[in-house]
This record gives C-alpha cells, structure tokens and sequence, in this order.
C-alpha cells in the first residue's frame, strides 16, 4: 500500500499551492506496521513545520514589500535565510535586507522586516513546553524527552534549557511591581465599604536547606546549625517556601471545590522582593484589605517579618509542631539526667522532676499563656544551673566539704560524676536557654491552641511542610545529587511554582496574545492530517 500526503496552501485570494511533503508505502501489513512510527511522524511534522512556515513568511514578506506610504516597493539590499526554532524541528526562513523608501527620511537607511514577524527565534510553543518540562525534571532530562518525542534541532541541549528557562524567569521577575514595606492602604472607614470577602486565607511558611554549588557564596553548615542529616555538604543556602490556602469562594457554585490553594518559594538572599511576591500570590486568591488572614511560620528570622504589614486584619501564629518537638527533645534529655542530692530550690520545687516541669510548660503554652510557661521554664533553668555547681568537683574528684566535717583538710573523697552525665546536663541547659529565647521572641505569636484545635481551626504548618517536599525538595535536593547557585535556584523557583499554580500558560498568554489560541477544525471531502 502506498500513501502521498500533501498539503495545500490556499491564499486569501483564493490560489492554491499543492506540495508534496511524504511518501509512505507498507508491502504487508503487521502490527508493528499499522499507523505511523515514531520516527516517521516526527519526519512528517517536520516537513509539514518547514512548509507552512515558509508559505507564512513568504505571504508576511510579500504583504510588507510595499511602501506602506507611496506604495512603491523597497529595494533589496540583501537576501539571507535565519534559524526558527520550533516545537516541530529547526526551520530556515527567508530574511532579507531591505533599503528603506526614500520618500520619507528615516534614522537608518535599511532594515529587516522579518525582525517584526519573528522578535524570538524560538517559538513560544517550544519555550513553553521546554520551561514547563524543565521545572518538574532536571534540565537534562528535559532535553532527552524533547528530543525522544520531537523533531527538534539536534544542538538543542540541556544548557539550551536551563538558558531559555532562566530568560523566561528573569522576564516574569522585571514585570514585578516595586517592592514596598507596606501594603496597607487607607482606613477603616474604607475597609468598612468593602464587600463581603471570600473565606479566611490560611498562609503557611517554612524553609528549606539546598546544597549551594562550589565556589558559590553561601551559609556555611554550622551556621545553619546543622540541620538534618547534612553530613560534610560543604555551603549550604536557604529556600523559604509557602502555602496559601483559601477556604472558600462565595462566587463558586456548591460543587466547586471547598479549597483552593497555591504556592511560591524564593531564596532570600537573593530575591529583592519578598513582600511583593507574597502580597502578589495573596492578591491572585482575591485577597480584600478586610479579609481574614492567618499566618503560620516556625519563628525564624527569615520568615517572622515576611508577612508583617500585608493585611490589617492578618494574625500570626507560631506552630504549635515545632514547639512541641523542641519540649520532646528538652524530655529525652531529662530522662536521662539522675537527681542531685542537693539543690538549692525549694523543696517543694525540688521535688518535682524536670519531666514534669516540661510537661507543665507544654500544658501553659498549648493554652496561650507564655508568661507562666516563660516562668517555669526559667524554674528548669535555675534547677540545671544549679546541678551544674552540685558536679563542679576539681580535678582529682575531691569535693570540697566546706567546714572540714571529715576533720582533716576540709576535702573528703567521693565518686566522681560520670563525664557523660555533666555533658548531658551541660547540653539540656543550652537547649532550655534557647527554647527560652526562642518563646520570648515570638510570644506575640503564640495563641490558645487548645481552643483553636477544639474549634477545628489550624495550629501547626502541616500543610505547608508538604509544600516544601513538592517545591524544592523533589527539585533540587532529594535524589538529585545537585548543586546549585541562589540565584538560578531563585529563578527555577518561580517557574516551578508558576507551573504548580497552573499559572504558566495564563503567563505566556500575557506575553503572546495569541498563545494556544482556539481554532476550530473545518471537514473536507478528504481526510486531513493534524498535528
């Protein structure tokens, strides 16, 4: 069996142009055999792309020849052909030189009328599909499924990529509106007129670590305290990532999902807008200045002041997940503590284990009062520092009597305290002392859990540690073996969460109208190959 597939260009005047772009034959026909291989379609779309590209062109060079003033057509200065990437295969077209008409003066005498056609000598359909592909999978991977599935040009590489995926990053961060450290606008009076806003916005923020690449500035491991199981990684930098979750819609209909949420991530080191990105997803979600927005973080630095000054009517909560796994450790450290034959507390205090004490800072925390959980924590402070001058013995493990009881020299031998056991008390007051710290800074924050937890309200960043394993982590750490610069971290990122947001191609229609456009298909009497 033998197949000629043609096509036939009909201009606006009615010509038709027939021209043949394959010629298939089958001898016997098997399964492997029926329909098109892989192969063949590709050839076949690539010639199809090289034909109606140059019957596009050649119509566009035609309709600019002309004066669009006299009407006398401009002289060629120079006759080329230019690359155009596509999704279906490298094309050449025609790019002339033209002189410009002398019945007007103009700055220069030629020009390139092709420049207007074609601004991009990369189609938006192969940048976005390369972009999109590059922001779930690593840049050489892309590039292997894009040549497995298309007729691409063969030097398009995984650098080709990463190239086209960074330009388009950068072109999406230039169209940001400038940062501000206020987003708070007009009174009360004026959020008073408002209309009735959708459902509370629930926004949770958290970091994450990722391994910056030799040579790169970053933070060193111990500054970063190392965190997790990092091991000898060398720099390191962080990636705060968030969830912004709204409740509801009152514009949708009953069946509509009761939920909508949305992502973002940057690296603060390197991003000069912080607030306006987070103001901006907010905004997406239809966010009202008399909306009801809480924030969720874990009381860094780095995360406590991003949200501050986005909504009047925000509240920010501490997580209740990280402080609860702070007091877990402070409680494996206190079972294996033994208790000191003396103290200086009272005894009625003395009594009472560490364990206990914890537990009650827990119970006044997980009910909003910081203040007593403030106290008796620095009740378990006091008790460790005195435990640490019980053990303070001298280095031949004499301790010093005091009144000379033993009726010598006033020393009288004892069994020296294990080293292990001053190191583990040692190690539980610094980590009281940062918990100390680490509730005083963020006491403001720091909410009646209990009721909210009754009141089926959100009390920890759950829903946003996912977040961190989705945006960053199965991108860039876990696997991965990658190393990375803030920067092009950075920018991945916003592709990344674009794509997730399902955000990309609205952003691609911003920047080319006629993206992806509807067009219907008509029949005919023949049947009518479509790519």
């Amino acid at each position: 069996m033998h197949f000629r597939i043609q096509i036939v260009a009909v201009s606006d005047d009615g010509t038709e142009h027939r021209q043949d772009i394959a010629d298939l034959s089958r001898s016997k026909s098997t399964l492997e055999t029926v329909g098109l291989t892989l192969e063949e379609s590709k050839q076949l779309l690539q010639h199809l792309q090289q034909t109606i590209v140059n019957h596009q062109v050649d119509a566009y060079l035609h309709e600019q020849h002309a004066c669009p003033h006299c009407g006398k057509h401009r002289q060629i200065k120079q006759s080329e052909r230019a690359p155009f990437r596509t999704l279906f295969g490298l094309v050449s077209v025609p790019n002339p030189r033209w002189y410009q008409c002398d019945c007007r003066p103009h700055v220069e005498k030629t020009f390139r009328p092709l420049s207007k056609l074609l601004p991009e000598r990369t189609s938006p359909e192969l940048l976005y599909l390369e972009t999109k592909w590059a922001s779930l999978a690593a840049y050489g991977v892309t590039s292997k499924l894009l040549h497995e599935v298309l007729p691409i040009d063969h030097k398009h590489s995984p650098v080709t990529v990463r190239n086209h995926t960074l330009q388009a990053a950068r072109r999406r961060e230039r169209e940001m509106e400038a940062e501000q450290v206020m987003f708070v606008d007009g009174c009360q009076a004026d959020r008073d007129r408002l209309p009735i806003p959708n459902g509370p916005l629930s926004v949770g923020l958290d970091g994450g670590i990722v391994r910056a690449r030799r040579g790169t500035k970053g933070t060193s491991e111990a500054k970063m305290g190392n965190i997790g199981n990092t091991g000898n990684m060398g720099n390191l930098f962080e990636v705060i990532a968030g969830n912004s979750i709204l409740s509801f819609r009152r514009d949708d209909p009953e069946d509509a999902p009761s939920s909508s949420s949305k992502c973002f991530a940057l690296v603060r080191s390197v991003d000069k807008k912080p607030k306006r990105r987070l103001f901006d997803l907010l905004q997406s979600q239809g966010m009202q200045a008399n909306q009801q927005v809480t924030f969720f973080s874990d009381g860094g630095d780095t995360v406590r002041h991003l949200p501050e000054y986005l909504n009047p009517e925000a509240e920010h909560i501490l997580d209740w997940f990280h402080i609860t796994m702070k007091i877990t450790v402070l409680q494996q450290c206190a079972r294996g503590l033994s208790k000191p034959k003396s103290s200086t507390i009272s005894d009625s205090i003395d009594e009472e284990s560490l364990e206990r004490r914890l537990e009650s800072v827990k119970h006044y925390l997980w009910h909003g009062n910081s203040a007593m959980a403030l106290d008796r924590l620095r009740e378990v402070e006091d008790d460790l520092a005195c435990r640490d001058c019980d053990w303070d013995l001298d280095v031949e493990g004499e301790e010093y009597d005091g009144d000379g009881g033993d009726g010598g020299d006033g020393k009288k031998t004892v069994q020296k305290k294990p080293q292990r056991e001053i190191d583990a008390a040692a190690r539980m007051l610094k980590y009281v002392r940062e918990l100390d710290t680490y509730i005083a800074n963020n006491a403001g924050s720091i909410v009646n859990y209990g009721e909210r937890y009754h009141c089926g309200e959100r009390i920890s960043t759950g829903f946003v540690e996912s977040t961190i394993n989705q945006v960053v982590s199965k991108r860039m750490v876990k696997k991965q073996q990658m190393q990375w610069t803030p920067e092009g971290a950075h920018l991945l990122l916003q592709v990344r969460t674009q794509v997730l947001n399902e955000d990309w191609e609205a952003t691609f229609r911003t920047w080319y109208p006629n993206f992806r456009s509807v067009q219907p298909l008509t029949s005919s009497s023949a049947p009518l190959l479509v790519a």
